[in-house]
């Protein structure tokens, strides 16, 4: 759950901003950083209780290179956004958070004491 949250939180400050113009910025800010924060601690749990604790360790450092990479490369190839659609590069980003949210619920949400979220066939 608290990766949803963190992945709509950037469309959502998007959203208020596009809607009252520069004077919700901070709250376009405030919201962005919470999804951060929030995205930081979903790293870290998403995988333990989708998977269980079993190899977390490696897991986590295979699911983790690809993330970095992106990481590295999100403000150059958000440079390149600002410079082909100018303030429109925020819809961008703000589509990669709504397909990202969207993706996110077909995870089903844990039950149980386990922590599994979901049981294979």
């Amino acid at each position: 759950m608290s990766a949803r949250i963190a992945a709509s939180l950037h469309p959502i400050g998007a959203l208020i901003f596009g809607i009252f113009g520069s004077p919700a910025a901070a709250v376009f800010g405030i919201l962005h950083g919470a999804g951060n924060g929030i995205l930081t601690i979903a790293k870290g749990t998403l995988p333990l209780a989708i998977f269980g604790p079993d190899g977390y360790g490696r897991r986590q450092g295979v699911l983790m290179v690809p993330a970095r990479g992106a990481q590295a490369l999100a403000p150059w190839l958000f440079g390149i956004c600002l410079d082909a659609f100018g303030v429109q590069a925020l819809w961008v980003s703000s589509a990669l958070g709504v397909a990202a949210a969207l993706v996110l619920t077909a995870i089903p949400i844990a039950s149980g004491a386990h922590g599994k979220a979901a049981k294979s066939p």
